[in-house]
């Protein structure tokens, strides 16, 4: 073998040794990605992927306890993938717990929350397994609307809006035709 040939081979062991160097290094910060987005999201408005808390796996009949938290998350699955979202939610007096989506045709995840969509809530750290609905019923859409505006009045709950800490909605605001909102009830 004569000492061009040789260099040539060490040559090509060098670049192949390096091509997988990088490939190696962009899978590790692949990986490292999707582990921070898994831990810190959905956050604002970018959509996370699995929810992780301690579970709750007993069924949940009151879900008033709700209203204490200020911000609820969902995790629905789309095309067998975990997709989930910060929403709004709100229990009626009667213990009854409802996610919202304002303008819900223009989301991603609304239209595809099917009849009885099997889905994973976290409130405060809590996973819950449960079953969304969406509702439909006026006279539940106009009881649910009033709870999520008296929830609303808490500083701290508002405080998690978009544009977070203005004021509040006055308890007399009309439900607009476009807000969607969805029956949680629990798996468990």
């Amino acid at each position: 073998m004569s000492a061009q040939s040789r260099a040539a081979g060490r040559s090509s062991k060098s670049v192949r040794q390096i091509v997988l160097g990088a490939a190696a290094a962009l899978g590790l910060v692949v990986v490292a990605g999707g582990v921070a987005w898994t831990m810190s999201c959905p956050c604002e408005g970018t959509p996370g992927f699995v929810l992780l808390g301690d579970a709750h796996d007993e069924p949940v009949d009151d879900w008033s306890f709700a209203n204490d938290v200020s911000l609820c998350q969902i995790q629905i699955g789309i095309w067998m993938r975990p997709h989930s979202v910060n929403v709004n939610c709100m229990a009626t007096p009667e213990g009854e717990l409802f996610i919202s989506c304002s303008v819900g045709a223009n989301k991603y995840w609304c239209p595809r929350v099917g009849q009885d969509h099997s889905g994973r809530l976290r409130l405060d750290g809590v996973v819950y397994p449960v079953v969304l609905n969406r509702e439909m019923d006026q006279a539940t859409l106009d009881r649910v609307w009033a709870a999520r505006i008296r929830k609303l009045q808490k500083p701290a709950v508002q405080a998690r809006q978009p544009g977070g800490g203005g004021e509040p909605p006055p308890l007399d605001t009309p439900r607009p035709e476009s807000w969607w909102t969805f029956r949680v009830e629990s798996r468990g």
